[in-house]
């Protein structure tokens, strides 16, 4: 079994705290642009969390 593999069977296993770790991402990546590119990092971050694991579970 390959990396990646292993990286989408854990994010398989693991939504919950995934999503968590991509909202977070996000937030600071707002954080450090100043707000600027917000509406875009939302859509990556929304896009990115109904990609990983069996289901989305976004808050």
């Amino acid at each position: 079994m390959g990396f990646m593999d292993k990286a989408k069977d854990f994010a398989d296993d693991h939504d919950k705290q995934v999503d968590q770790g991509i909202e977070k991402a996000g937030d600071q990546v707002d954080e450090r642009t100043g707000q600027k590119y917000s509406g875009q990092v939302d859509k990556g971050v929304d896009a990115a969390q109904q990609r990983t694991g069996a289901g989305d579970t976004q808050q």
